[in-house]
């Protein structure tokens, strides 16, 4: 019997890779690293239910895994911005303390 690959075997890769080169911004490498993982489970359990039948379990555990690990830095940035804009004292306060910066930045560059 021929043996079949595992659905969006590339995609799960794909989607991970592109969660992990996203992570430092927090929630936008949450979102395509937790659609490759949920891909990636899903195909597991199609496996798990015919392991002779499909030949590219390897890549589908390897895309599950840079998956995890962009959701975890994801996650990590995401406390990490959410804990930032806390300490600063909400998001008008981050703006203008970004303003100030960004016009003593400027000033310092006109001289």
């Amino acid at each position: 019997m021929e043996q079949q690959k595992l659905p969006n075997g590339v995609l799960i890769i794909v989607l991970g890779i592109f969660g992990f080169l996203c992570c430092c911004t927090g929630i936008l490498g949450v979102i395509p690293a937790g659609i490759g993982f949920y891909l990636a489970s899903k195909s597991g359990i199609l496996y798990k239910e015919n392991p002779d039948a499909y030949d590219n379990f390897s890549q589908i555990k390897t895309g599950k895994i840079i998956c995890l690990i962009a959701l975890i830095l994801s996650a990590l940035m995401t406390a990490r911005w959410g804990y930032v804009i806390f300490e600063m004292g909400g998001v008008s306060d981050l703006i203008e303390e970004f303003r100030k910066a960004y016009a003593e930045g400027m000033e310092q560059y006109q001289e």
